[in-house]
């Protein structure tokens, strides 16, 4: 899962980056809203964690410039700032974000929260993919394959879900890496192929993932 943190304060970025790194997002950040602007024109992301706070363009504004791309259409955007009052509240929300978090906050309520939305991925508005036999809980962070609980780190959850997600196209490792790993992912790494190599044996079904040459892996409809 792909997540942007638009966000101006150092601290709270690297503790941002490395908490939702280690729950298995791959995160990518901006420092003011221009940057925030940039990075959504050109990519997608499942979640944007957006301070109203911040140099540049309003968050509200931001919030409601985003609504209206096809990016941000399918994006889930929690505000995360430290206007407590409830008229702030009341007015961030009518701004179309899917949830509003006062800080200062705990990083588990924040990574309970951003698990909890639901699931917008090509039109999915469920937080749960079902592909024959391999079910994965978005909220719960929980896969099992034939109602067996597979065990599976963040990356190798990442990974599953990303194939489930797209079943039966062929998905490239430099995808996997950006949607996976994130930006500073190094593209001539090998923890793709170990990667998958580690959830094939966890899923125990031959030929569930399936390699294609030169191209990439795929998971088998109908798993």
């Amino acid at each position: 899962m792909r997540l942007l943190v638009v966000e101006d304060e150092r601290d709270l970025v690297e503790a941002l980056r490395v908490g939702f790194v280690r729950a298995g997002y791959a995160v990518c950040v901006a420092r003011d809203t221009t940057q925030a602007a940039e990075r959504l024109q050109a990519d997608p992301y499942d979640v944007v964690l957006l301070d109203l706070d911040l140099s540049g363009r309003d968050g509200f504004e931001l919030c409601r410039a985003l609504r209206r791309t096809a990016h941000g259409r399918t994006a889930r955007i929690i505000m995360v700032t430290a206007r407590d009052r409830l008229d702030d509240r009341l007015l961030g929300l009518a701004e179309g974000p899917d949830d509003y978090l006062v800080k200062p906050f705990a990083f588990p309520e924040l990574l309970a929260r951003v698990r909890a939305l639901p699931h917008r991925e090509q039109g999915d508005d469920t937080a749960i993919l079902q592909v024959g036999d391999l079910r994965l809980d978005i909220s719960r962070a929980e896969a099992r394959a034939r109602g067996r609980e597979l065990g599976l780190t963040p990356k190798e959850f990442g990974v599953l879900r990303h194939l489930m997600a797209r079943c039966g196209q062929v998905v490239s490792a430099e995808e996997l890496l950006e949607h996976v790993w994130g930006e500073h992912a190094d593209p001539f790494t090998n923890t793709v192929r170990v990667t998958v190599g580690n959830l094939r044996r966890k899923l125990g079904a031959e030929g569930v993932i399936e390699t294609v040459i030169s191209r990439g892996y795929r998971l088998r409809e109908g798993s």
